[in-house]
């Protein structure tokens, strides 16, 4: 790896960027190089013009396309410090079509038809706390404070760590959880032999049980995570506050 690519892991690391998005940074950089034979510091302003080019013939996704784009402003912008080589770079408007969000029932009917304890576990904590499932996954049991009422996310998006909002209802069901199962310390969602459920597993029970309670929107993560801001802001919840919580 060169040394302008190993500048760039490194300043992503220091930013806080998820470990996904460094690789597809990092990614992109290294295809790049490869693309023009030569350093990034070495290209000009018009073969990087015939690369972002190539870019959008190559990436139908706006989204795809954007990402690239994202990948080559950082090298240029924090790695190597020549943000004039890419001034002419805009990147593309995203069509935004309007989040999925569930009714309190169809949330109920979900949680109820999770016939997995974890799986169920962790969607409530995702729905109840706002939570991101990444978030949620790594929960230990040292993140729950009771006493207070929160929840504590020690590696938030960016690394940041924040409290939220823990109601007595998802206290005790958690607490009732834990003495039912007690998951090895000192995760709060590990098996019985310390791992922790993947992202796609998740997915998965959350489609089960969207098909089974006979819902017929598409169930995410993401989803949960907008239905519990968006009841929150119907029950008059200052945007800000929601904001802060979702982190």
């Amino acid at each position: 790896m060169s040394n302008e690519i190993e500048n760039m892991a490194r300043d992503l690391a220091m930013k806080g960027y998820a470990e996904s998005t460094q690789d597809r940074y990092l990614k992109t950089a290294r295809h790049l190089v490869e693309r023009f034979g030569r350093p990034a510091s070495e290209l000009t302003r018009d073969e990087l013009r015939t690369y972002v080019d190539e870019l959008r013939a190559r990436h139908k996704s706006v989204s795809a396309f954007s990402n690239r784009l994202y990948a080559v402003l950082f090298l240029y912008r924090r790695t190597l410090g020549r943000a004039d080589l890419v001034s002419f770079i805009s990147l593309p408007k995203k069509y935004s079509a309007l989040p999925l969000v569930l009714s309190v029932k169809e949330v109920n009917s979900l949680l109820n038809a999770i016939t997995d304890p974890r799986y169920q576990a962790i969607a409530m904590v995702m729905y109840g706390a706002g939570l991101r499932v990444s978030e949620a996954l790594v929960l230990e049991i040292h993140d729950i404070d009771g006493a207070r009422g929160v929840l504590r996310v020690r590696h938030g998006k960016g690394n940041k760590a924040r409290e939220v909002m823990l109601s007595p209802e998802l206290y005790q069901w958690l607490r009732q959880y834990w003495s039912r199962h007690q998951p090895p310390q000192p995760y709060l969602f590990a098996s019985r032999t310390g791992k922790l459920p993947t992202l796609d597993t998740i997915r998965k029970a959350l489609a089960k049980a969207a098909q089974s309670a006979f819902i017929t929107k598409h169930v995410t993560p993401h989803v949960l995570r907008h239905s519990f801001a968006t009841h929150l802001l119907e029950q008059g919840t200052d945007v800000h506050v929601v904001g802060a919580l979702l982190g």
